[in-house]
């Protein structure tokens, strides 16, 4: 086992009530370099006790120094961690590339954005507003948003410390008290957030990590009765059992799940524009993004275009280490690898038009796959239909306006779609028609949109985060009605 990763903090420990402590069965979790297939760590195994605990601690916090802060005085704590953040970017970006095996930009992107949540939702907490409501003679009649109380966070691994900055900052923001369990194949940065808060004064309680296998630690605080509210970003399956347990305890459920995302590429399009967001959003860390594009739809008359010149930047791909900094790192692990493995064993009748190079002289032991462009796929053929999760991306033709929207329409999955013409007009008609949470007009992502309300329909899950919708979603509304006569 490789042990040297340079921490300042102990990962084999919960961060519980404001105190490192040893999960209740003593037990750790390896940690794996999916760049090399290495045991570099261990991190602690919780388990029930441990989550009984947090959330316990979450409750006290809740009474205590955290529940009578003002939210300006809570704006200013989660400023102050954006800033501790941004000192730790480097360390934060080598722990997540470690981890995760993406390579160190996109680790450090992901630092970035950590510190940004934390600078936004510092600067909206004390801007919640309520209102006053017209109402009878004798009446006034207002609205107040309070914190739910205790939130449960269960994050993936693919982007740790994204998906924390969303959705611990909004619930901290409104004055929850949050449990954190992240995904047991990448705690680390998780885990060093911890330890920023601490730092960076954060109350004893108002943060709790509880690492841990999903059956165990992930199941005992999904369906804790202390838990008031859960946010889950994960896979549909594990999403559906959060919320059947979460049901038992009539507590309301944000659910972020998977994708199949379309682009929509007429044929006015500005391919000089658009050629770099329909490849990059595919492979972005390996393709292993809920909002990926996996899913191209171009216009017949310039489908061979497309193809040819997305060939192109595909073949210029190289695949390597994290360390490397190249343009796609290896998947999370064997079983993913196997996974997109098994989705390019059986094309359908499609053909792989070009695919990335895995470099000389990677690892072994590392999960590398090559980038991989497929294209003749039928639209109910499986690769265009589900979530892949790895670095692949078919390619669609489509005739009309209507045949397009029908084929973006055609899977279960409602996240993001990317539409890319000219026509203003048609740009308004196609993103009201497409079924999904987010639509980019001649654009993909926006590059993050720390501000911008994220979340899908379908089986992409239902309920908002980012922007000051997450904190209407982190929040309950209560009205008051005063007679006075």
């Amino acid at each position: 086992m490789t042990t040297d990763l340079n921490l300042w903090f102990d990962p084999t420990r919960c961060f519980i009530g404001g105190e490192w402590v040893k999960p209740n069965g003593q037990r750790t979790l390896p940690i794996e370099n999916p760049s090399t297939g290495e045991t570099i760590g261990a991190i602690a195994r919780g388990e029930a006790y441990d989550v009984d605990r947090a959330v316990t601690a979450a409750h006290a916090a809740l009474d205590g120094e955290w529940g009578r802060m003002s939210a300006l005085e809570r704006g200013r704590i989660l400023t102050r961690i954006g800033q501790k953040v941004l000192e730790r970017v480097d360390d934060l970006a080598r722990l997540e590339a470690l981890d995760v095996g993406k390579p160190l930009k996109q680790a450090r992107a992901d630092a970035v954005a950590l510190a940004r949540y934390m600078e936004f939702y510092g600067g909206a907490a004390d801007k919640v507003h309520g209102e006053t409501i017209p109402y009878l003679d004798g009446y006034t009649v207002y609205t107040l948003r309070e914190p739910h109380g205790v939130t449960a966070h269960i994050v993936p691994w693919n982007y740790p410390m994204q998906i924390i900055g969303r959705s611990v900052g909004g619930a901290l923001a409104m004055g929850n008290a949050a449990v954190l369990k992240p995904a047991e194949e990448a705690c680390l940065t998780a885990i060093a957030f911890a330890a920023i808060a601490e730092e960076a004064g954060l109350p004893k309680g108002a943060l709790n990590v509880v690492p841990g296998l999903g059956e165990e630690a992930g199941a005992a605080l999904s369906s804790h009765p202390g838990v008031n509210h859960i946010s889950f970003t994960g896979s549909v399956g594990v999403g559906i059992l959060i919320q059947e347990a979460a049901a038992k305890n009539v507590v309301p459920v944000t659910l972020e799940l998977g994708g199949k995302s379309p682009q929509l590429v007429f044929e006015d399009a500005d391919l000089d524009r658009a050629l770099p967001f329909l490849v990059n959003a595919g492979i972005q860390n390996a393709g292993q993004t809920c909002s990926a594009s996996s899913r191209i739809l171009v216009q017949r008359s310039i489908h061979d275009e497309v193809v040819a010149r997305m060939s192109e930047r595909y073949a210029a791909l190289k695949v390597g280490p994290a360390a490397s900094d190249l343009d796609v790192g290896p998947l999370v692990s064997a079983r993913q690898k196997e996974i997109v493995s098994g989705f390019l064993a059986d094309l359908g009748g499609g053909r792989i038009a070009a695919q990335g190079r895995i470099v000389d002289g990677v690892p072994a032991g590392g999960h590398y796959l090559a980038p991989t462009l497929v294209a003749g796929i039928d639209p109910s053929n499986r690769l265009a239909q589900d979530e892949i999760f790895g670095p692949v991306q078919v390619v669609i033709p489509f005739d009309t306006e209507a045949d397009a929207i029908a084929i973006a329409n055609g899977t279960d999955y409602g996240l993001v779609a990317g539409v890319w013409t000219r026509d203003g007009a048609r740009q308004m008609r196609v993103a009201k028609a497409i079924k999904t949470g987010q639509v980019f007009l001649n654009n993909y992502g926006a590059g993050g949109g720390v501000e911008l309300p994220f979340g899908g329909i379908g089986k992409s899950g239902h309920g908002r985060e980012k922007g000051f919708e997450a904190l209407y979603g982190f929040s309950v509304l209560k009205t008051v009605a005063a007679y006075h006569g």
